[in-house]
């Protein structure tokens, strides 16, 4: 066996690890900084996947800093390396092949994984997850391969994934179904009003939806996938399926340790964990207590960013923390752009809303504060909102504004106004 010794430790190669890496450096410069990372890639953003698959953007569009990024960084990569256990005891990690690394201060910035439903035939070829680069190579693989035939798909899953992947498979020319368990698409981001207009985008398009009925089963003939069964009996034609099911925090590293999981991995707003020098970031992470009305995971682009950043700044001596963290996603369905932002349910005080033909804006307040918003198809003032939420600003008195076209920078209060305006002697 082989042991090695580094000053940071990160496990993880995407948006929390690079933060991570960031972190660190505004602080230390010179402090030996190793990433260990199972896939072979240099970093990527990974919500490029499906505009690689699309053919929009190239490989060389997919990488998320400079090909010298390590190198500038002074980062020690170790790519093609999984870590498959952790003795926080020790300060330790056991990766695959007889190779042991001892830290300082360690961060898992694992990710996500997919989440796989117990249906037959879900191990059979040409059953795709869609997650990863190696996930959009696969599915590549078996459209190249099937070039010149008229290929199905059905998606399981119509969250953000599912979707993205429909699209993505539709600009290939594949006739795509999805299939949603819920009673609309994009249950964890829109209401039904934003849904159903989502909805309207995504059949616009061509794309068949079918919701409220689960898949009972992957049909396989031959070796070959050849339909998905709903209940009720009905059956879906189709030659491949991408299961998009979810995803799930990637806590493995930490099973049979004194690292405190619940969904995630358990952090502070430091990112620390339950045990000294280890620290969590990402898609993995969990914060343990959130702010009232706020998700514990946050599995989106800037909030694992901002965690890595906040845990490399910490591991190397700093004092930094979160602050207040709420989901935000900014997407196209197709024609359609759509942006939810914190708690967008209907469970708050006073909810505001308004319906214009293929557009839609919502507003939760709480106590005379944004707690959430929609905009769908008509996004035009979402940046104000979100930062008057972020911010925390009293806007019980303009309550009748929020959702006009009327509403601009003039309009927020004065006191706001001086936050978000930057120069020496300006008044506003």
């Amino acid at each position: 066996m082989k042991i090695e010794h580094t000053r940071y430790l990160v496990v993880g190669n995407s948006t929390a690890a690079i933060g991570g890496v960031e972190g660190i450096r505004a602080t230390d410069r010179e402090g030996c900084v190793t990433v260990v990372s199972r896939e072979p890639y240099h970093t990527y953003s990974r919500p490029l996947i499906s505009y690689l698959l699309a053919g929009e953007v190239g490989e060389e569009d997919m990488y998320y800093r400079s090909p010298a990024f390590y190198e500038e960084s002074g980062v020690d990569a170790r790519l093609s390396t999984e870590v498959t256990g952790v003795d926080p005891d020790a300060r330790r990690v056991t990766c695959a092949g007889g190779l042991d690394i001892e830290y300082e201060e360690l961060l898992v910035a694992t990710g996500g994984s997919p989440v796989i439903p117990p249906l037959e035939g879900v191990d059979a070829a040409g059953v795709f997850t869609f997650l990863s680069w190696d996930d959009c190579r696969a599915v590549e693989g078996f459209l190249t391969s099937h070039e010149g035939e008229e290929t199905r798909a059905v998606v399981i899953g119509g969250g953000l994934i599912g979707i993205k992947a429909a699209e993505a498979l539709h600009a290939r020319g594949v006739g795509v179904t999805v299939i949603e368990l819920e009673e609309r698409v994009l249950p964890l981001m829109l209401d039904e009003d934003g849904a159903k207009l989502a909805a309207e985008a995504v059949e616009r398009a061509g794309v068949t939806l079918v919701c409220g009925v689960p898949a009972e089963r992957i049909a396989v003939e031959a070796g070959a996938v050849v339909g998905v069964d709903l209940a009720g009996g009905a059956r879906l034609d189709c030659d491949m399926v991408i299961v998009a099911a979810g995803v799930r925090p990637e806590i493995t590293i930490a099973e049979g340790t004194d690292i405190e999981t619940d969904r995630g991995i358990l952090i502070d707003d430091r990112c620390a964990t339950s045990c000294e020098h280890v620290y969590a970031a990402g898609d993995v992470a969990q914060v343990r207590v959130p702010l009232p009305g706020e998700a514990g995971v946050l599995p989106i682009f800037p909030s694992a960013y901002r965690q890595g950043k906040t845990a490399g700044a910490n591991m190397a001596g700093a004092e930094e923390t979160l602050g207040s963290e709420f989901a935000m996603n900014s997407v196209q369905v197709f024609d359609l752009p759509v942006i939810s932002v914190g708690r967008a349910g209907d469970d708050g005080q006073d909810v505001l809303r308004k319906v214009n033909g293929r557009s839609f804006r919502k507003i939760v307040l709480e106590g005379g504060r944004i707690v959430g918003a929609l905009f769908v198809g008509d996004i035009d003032r979402a940046g104000i909102v979100t930062g008057m939420m972020r911010q925390g600003v009293n806007v019980a008195g303009m309550k009748d504004l929020l959702l006009t076209d009327e509403l601009g920078m003039v309009s927020v209060p004065a006191d706001y106004r001086k936050h978000v305006v930057e120069g020496e002697g300006i008044e506003v």
